[in-house]
């Protein structure tokens, strides 16, 4: 790699004819940021050498985000030919029931990402694997107390207003899905221990070979043994513990993490209580973020034709869930860039790399927009062909689109924070613009007018857009080089004690 010393050219080390800019290191484009003002011309070279650290990145992060969600996406439409209320109560299973667990372990785990992140780009390898183990600790505890919601998940269901027939079909499905709890927990710390070190492109391979043996067996249990709503959230269980094993195999065999990985220690179960306050920062933030859009499920449940409100909505919400994968890939992109830079003490290149990314989303975001303006019949398609159930989706696509398209900037930034360690303050954010904003909106247009499910998008809608203009205005005031010297400060902690327990972020 060159350095700005070693090429000394007058405006930008190594763009010459001699030397491309893919070939630059960090320090080197930092270096340029920070003593030379950058001209138009070199801009799109600029954009080029981040862009393409980015995709680096996040196409195989993508991969992975998308292929872990088309787990549970093949699941349900398997279920959806089982008959509606089949549908009914694998979606409500997977919002209610799933989706908070969910929502908990993928929040606990981007405390790892913030973490070791950061101390991949300072260098400070042995502490990562303490961290990791220490996460999945913390988080099958979490498992064993939410198993309690699983089993229970009728009498919860029926609690809050569901029928009882959903509310039957809902425990069948939440009881299944006890074992993918407890995969769960092993798998979101590992996968992004895995992405902090920018180790990718196995992840994908592997959440591809994953997908494919489950497409194969759910169609074999549930066309073929005809095991129903119960077999097919079994095989979803099982698939998951696959995705954690080979995962496992590859975090303790492979040479890439020798470093990073040093075995099991002892040293995972101190200095638990500092790390917990930020996996409880972090799971606050992505949890009130995650039901939030769920919790608008449940209510469309509570309308007077829930099963109707019910299937409709949740159609709309696979695909805008999916729309989410693609971009949490993205995310957790921005994120290990975000955090590998300010431990690398670069932070123009981070402010940079924050200004590519969410330029690249919004892109895309406009495509998917496109795409789902184009096949709106023919998506419905895929999970119903009732035809009362393709009209109120029909209805929805522009509400739809709306999303998607706030989804090309707000996944991004919440992926800044989390590689930022910001989680406690965005996690106020979330808590005022989505439940005492986004809300109340949705349940007076839902229940106070004739616009049913359309009035409860429209209120999650408001409180996603403000807080999306919250944290863009958080993101555009950030002082990058006071973001680094905290970074610096961790590490310095982490070098006077000489042991990688007290390495943590302050949530």
């Amino acid at each position: 790699m060159g350095s700005a010393s070693e090429l000394n050219l007058p405006l930008l080390p190594g763009l010459d004819s001699h030397c491309r800019i893919a070939d630059l290191s960090s320090d080197a484009i930092e270096d340029f940021l920070e003593h030379r003002p950058v001209q138009l011309r070199w801009w799109p070279r600029l954009i080029a050498w981040e862009s393409r650290l980015l995709w680096l990145l996040s196409g195989s992060s993508i991969v992975v985000s998308v292929f872990n969600y088309m787990l549970s996406f093949v699941t349900m439409m398997f279920s959806g030919h089982l008959g509606s209320l089949e549908l009914a109560g694998a979606s409500i299973a997977c919002v209610g029931i799933q989706g908070l667990a969910y929502g908990i372990m993928l929040g606990m785990a981007s405390a790892v990402q913030t973490v070791c992140g950061q101390a991949y780009g300072a260098g400070k390898l042995s502490a990562m694997g303490i961290i990791c183990q220490r996460a999945i600790i913390l988080q099958l505890g979490a498992a064993v107390l939410l198993t309690f919601l699983y089993w229970f998940s009728g009498d919860i269901l029926k609690a809050i207003g569901q029928s009882e027939s959903i509310a039957a079909q809902g425990q069948i499905f939440a009881r299944g899905l006890i074992p993918q709890l407890y995969a769960f927990a092993i798998s979101c710390p590992m996968q992004r221990f895995l992405q902090a070190q920018n180790i990718v492109n196995p992840l994908a391979m592997m959440s591809v070979g994953v997908f494919l043996v489950h497409v194969l067996l759910s169609w074999f249990v549930i066309y073929v043994l005809k095991f129903g709503l119960l077999g097919a959230a079994l095989f979803l269980s099982f698939s998951w513990w696959l995705l954690v094993l080979t995962n496992a195999l590859y975090i303790i065999l492979s040479p890439r993490c020798k470093e990073t990985w040093t075995g099991f220690s002892i040293q995972a179960f101190k200095g638990i209580w500092p790390y917990f306050k930020l996996t409880v920062a972090s799971a606050v933030m992505l949890c009130l973020e995650i039901w939030y859009s769920q919790g608008l499920v449940l209510i469309s449940g509570l309308l007077s034709n829930p099963t109707l409100s019910l299937d409709s909505i949740s159609i709309c919400m696979n695909y805008w869930t999916w729309d989410i994968c693609f971009m949490l890939g993205l995310s957790a992109a921005a994120s290990v860039r975000v955090s590998n830079e300010l431990g690398a003490a670069h932070p123009r290149i981070t402010k940079f790399s924050v200004l590519v990314v969410n330029g690249t989303s919004i892109l895309i975001s406009l495509v998917f927009c496109a795409i789902i303006l184009i096949f709106r019949v023919g998506l419905s398609k895929f999970f119903t062909s009732d035809a009362e159930v393709i009209k109120i989706v029909n209805n929805l696509i522009p509400l739809l689109t709306i999303s998607i398209f706030l989804n090309g900037i707000q996944p991004i930034l919440s992926g800044v924070a989390i590689g930022s360690g910001w989680q406690g303050v965005v996690a106020y954010v979330n808590l005022v613009c989505y439940y005492l904003i986004g809300l109340p909106i949705g349940c007076v247009l839902g229940f106070k007018t004739s616009l049913g499910v359309a009035g409860i998008w429209w209120g999650m809608i408001c409180g996603v857009l403000i807080q999306t203009i919250t944290l863009i205005i958080l993101t555009a005031r950030t002082n990058w080089n006071a973001e680094v010297e905290k970074v610096i400060v961790r590490m310095k902690k982490t070098a006077e004690n000489e042991t990688p327990n007290n390495f943590v972020v302050e949530a």
